[in-house]
């Protein structure tokens, strides 16, 4: 191959991966459709924080969450991330992925879909075992992504991979990250921020919730996430969503935003809780804290929104009810 003709195929090659990165960057969320109840509601739980082999309570929450899922027959279960303690999985045949899931949320009631995020543990591993399609020919309720858009009717829940988002994550010497897909990380925050912005605006469902694993408010042990209130709250408080659930802080939290209707929902107990670990500065708009294990179950119908707080033994601890109309908790 003469000079120019390889100078020439060299451009082409540069040309297609461009446009390969260019398609990748800009492609749409993915989305998966969850029907309704015949009646048109929805019932769901929500867990954050939890897989550490049923140690530290995790087999006595999932016990609960096993009798409530039967009581209010739900449709799925979400996960807000830190699915595997301490740091991930080694890979997508690492048998810690059936030892704090798959054997442990064994109830009937629970043996439907699991929508999960990442969290910043998960990222300590091999971060892409997670998503790997093997783990759900092992366990077929398991699915996780970076980011999707999950379509239920009356509702659109957007998850979103918000560890790239912390900074310190980038720079810290104590923990390896797994950056794989990540990497230019600002162009993936940017794209993932464009994506997320352009579904929430053309959304018309009923109820619109974002899941992320960080919180965006929180007085428990790692508080609000700056990165999050600069970047991704502006574009929730702008286009009328409801609620923003997180894990992170091992905590049960409520807290409204001041500027907004949204109402920020901390479900991080699933097993290791921080007794007594609560930030004393900022405490605007704090409806409820809890710094013991529990989960929260989630009622959505065409007007009302039900969401409850339960502790390890099943005990209700906060109830928050919203509609369209009128915001209030009690």
């Amino acid at each position: 191959m003469s000079k120019s003709n390889n100078h020439l195929f060299n451009i082409i090659i540069i040309i297609i991966s461009f446009g390969l990165w260019v398609l990748y960057a800009s492609a749409e969320l993915q989305r998966f459709t969850q029907p309704c109840k015949g009646d048109g509601s929805l019932d769901f739980l929500v867990l954050g924080d939890w897989g550490r082999k049923g140690e530290f309570n995790q087999s006595q929450v999932a016990y609960q969450m096993g009798k409530l899922g039967e009581k209010l027959d739900i449709d799925f279960v979400v996960s807000t991330g830190d699915n595997f303690y301490d740091n991930g999985l080694t890979s997508d045949h690492d048998p810690f992925f059936e030892e704090s899931f798959t054997k442990i949320y064994t109830a009937k009631s629970l043996q439907k879909q699991w929508y999960t995020v990442l969290g910043n543990h998960d990222y300590r591993g091999d971060a892409e075992a997670q998503l790997s399609p093997f783990l759900r020919e092992i366990d077929s309720r398991w699915l996780c992504l970076r980011s999707f858009i999950v379509d239920a009717e009356l509702v659109e829940m957007f998850f979103v991979d918000t560890t790239p988002f912390v900074q310190d994550y980038f720079t810290e010497t104590e923990h390896t990250y797994d950056w794989r897909g990540i990497n230019p990380p600002k162009a993936y925050i940017s794209n993932l921020l464009k994506d997320v912005e352009k579904a929430l605006k053309e959304s018309r469902a009923t109820w619109k919730i974002v899941i992320g694993h960080h919180a965006i408010r929180s007085i428990g042990h790692h508080g609000d996430t700056k990165e999050l209130i600069d970047q991704l709250l502006p574009i929730l408080q702008a286009n009328n969503v409801d609620f923003y659930m997180n894990g992170h802080d091992h905590c049960l939290e409520h807290i409204s935003d001041t500027k907004s209707p949204i109402q920020f929902l901390t479900s991080g107990a699933g097993s290791k809780t921080w007794r007594g670990d609560i930030h004393e500065t900022d405490r605007e708009g704090l409806k409820f804290y809890y710094d013991g294990q529990g989960f929260m179950s989630v009622k959505l119908t065409q007007s009302d929104a039900r969401i409850e707080f339960y502790d390890v033994d099943g005990n209700v601890l906060h109830t928050l009810t919203s509609s369209k109309q009128l915001y209030s908790s009690y």
